[in-house]
């Protein structure tokens, strides 16, 4: 039976789904890798899949290691850069909410804010700078709140939530969790050593233990268009043979 799935292009622009390159060069330069699918995690470097297009999908762009024992290849599990998730809950149909980061809070925000106000609602804030984080998610969340810039590869003070001005819905609310803490030491499997980029989108069936990908180990990035938060200060090995710059 033929396998025909739609298609959801989640990002366009000068290199389709990989604005993180900084040019041509490098485009050609990938290995085919086996990635080891366990090792990955929703939201922070996958899109879960629809009803309308099942498949999940690996963003490009994710800096990888390869595990010493399998072989296959995981995240770079160097010192990593923190995610929370913001998520309202109850549904409401109306209202507002706050989020607070280390004693600063936000203005109001929407109840189906788009990911992108959320973003601007603590860019705002005084302790926060333009680019120290890059919001992801839908409208009432889960919302990805990824600390980038000057908090990149820090152990970010955990986010409190208000959704006392939330209306409508059962107990509408908001919880806050911490998909991947940052500011860990090193893994110690392999992949604390650096092996390039995944270099284009893997889609994926739920479930799956593997997927074969491409990887970027020659070329000119742009840190901070990556879609995990990545600072090169914080990579502490390079695989052999690997040469990526910065911009």
């Amino acid at each position: 039976m033929n396998d025909f799935q739609p298609m959801t292009v989640l990002r366009e622009d000068a290199h389709a789904d990989r604005p993180w390159l900084a040019s041509l060069v490098g485009t050609n330069d990938t290995n085919t890798i086996t990635l080891d699918l366990s090792k990955f995690t929703a939201g922070v470097h996958y899109e879960a899949g629809t009803p309308w297009q099942p498949r999940n999908t690996l963003k490009s762009g994710i800096a990888l290691g390869k595990i010493t024992a399998s072989g296959l290849y995981a995240p770079y599990s160097g010192v990593s850069s923190e995610v929370q998730s913001v998520t309202v809950t109850g549904n409401p149909t109306g209202g507002t909410f706050t989020l607070t980061y280390s004693g600063q809070t936000t203005v109001a925000i929407p109840y189906d804010a788009t990911a992108l106000r959320v973003q601007d609602a603590l860019e705002a804030l005084s302790n926060i700078n333009t680019g120290d984080v890059v919001v992801d998610g839908q409208p009432t969340g889960p919302y990805y709140v990824r600390f980038a810039g000057a908090l990149a590869g820090t152990d970010a003070a955990t986010m409190t939530a208000s959704g006392a001005s939330l209306t409508g819905g059962t107990s509408p609310g908001v919880t806050i969790a911490t998909p991947r803490a940052g500011g860990n030491t090193a893994g110690t499997d392999g992949t604390e050593t650096f092996a390039g980029f995944l270099s284009d989108e893997v889609l994926f069936a739920p479930g799956s233990a593997k997927a074969t990908g491409a990887l970027l180990w020659f070329g000119e990035v742009y840190a901070n268009q990556l879609p995990v938060s990545f600072d090169p200060a914080d990579v502490t090995a390079v695989a052999p043979g690997v040469n990526i710059h910065y911009r």
